[in-house]
């Protein structure tokens, strides 16, 4: 892992601090760079198999270096296409100010998809803002099935959106279903929320994963342009009357949140 950093940074200073550098040169060293590293992230979980603790440290690792490196990106090419292209690779591990304080810094022209992405970005985080921990709930329909369905009930739930293609998605899986085991009753309740997902494939990794409680399928970005949802899982705790509680919880997290809520 030193050698991966010391290569990182090596790497980081060519292709961001090199003032001869053309845009379109900048921009592909980028790519190519993050490109490379997921492929070798893909590789190395191959070789770590069901080894959750070993997937989780070398993840942690690898995010570290994908914030190092883009993040240099970002700050020496905030006036052009390449700042944009490394927020791109940024944003899902943010947090909520920095990347406020970015997005406002950006002065690149932004055309097409470039606009599109910048644009949605900032309106994710006005409806972050409106769904932040201590609002009410905000409801929404999926193919009649209605989120208030589950939520305001007078229950504790704890809500998953996640997606059957998901890799993070499913590895939370185990920490989901030793909660519901644990607590699921009169006070407690689970849901799961497909998001960004062909209903058959959901359907499919349910039924793998060992979903018992309830879930709504196909509900594409529906709940997460509402809620702000750039990444997922994305695991939201509501309470009784529907206020929200806890959002982005995680591993043991997840539990804690739970237990403290229900007085456990």
């Amino acid at each position: 892992m030193k050698k991966l950093l010391v290569i990182a940074g090596i790497l980081a200073v060519c292709a961001v601090g090199c003032k001869t550098k053309s845009v379109e040169e900048k921009l592909s060293e980028l790519n190519n760079w993050n490109n490379s590293l997921m492929e070798q992230y893909r590789a190395r979980l191959v070789e770590l198999g069901e080894d959750q603790e070993a997937i989780e440290e070398y993840t942690d690792s690898i995010i570290d270096l994908v914030e190092d490196y883009n993040l240099k990106a970002l700050k020496a090419n905030l006036d052009n296409e390449v700042g944009v292209a490394a927020l791109q690779n940024l944003y899902g591990i943010m947090d909520d100010d920095d990347l406020a304080e970015y997005l406002d810094k950006i002065t690149a022209p932004l055309h097409g998809k470039d606009s599109a992405f910048v644009y949605g970005l900032k309106a994710a985080l006005d409806a972050k803002s409106g769904t932040a921990e201590g609002k009410m709930f905000t409801d929404f329909e999926v193919d009649g099935v209605k989120f208030s369905d589950f939520i305001g009930k007078g229950k504790y739930v704890l809500v998953d959106f996640w997606a059957s293609w998901c890799g993070p998605c499913r590895r939370e899986m185990p920490n989901l279903r030793a909660v519901y085991d644990e607590f699921h009753g009169d006070k407690f309740d689970m849901l799961s929320v497909a998001v960004w997902d062909k209903p058959e494939d959901t359907k499919k990794a349910a039924e793998e994963e060992g979903i018992t409680w309830n879930q709504i399928i196909n509900a594409q970005q529906i709940p997460t342009d509402i809620y702000g949802i750039e990444g997922i899982p994305h695991i939201i705790l509501f309470g009784p009357d529907g206020t929200i509680l806890k959002r982005g919880l995680r591993g043991n997290d997840i539990r804690e949140a739970v237990a403290e809520a229900l007085g456990k």
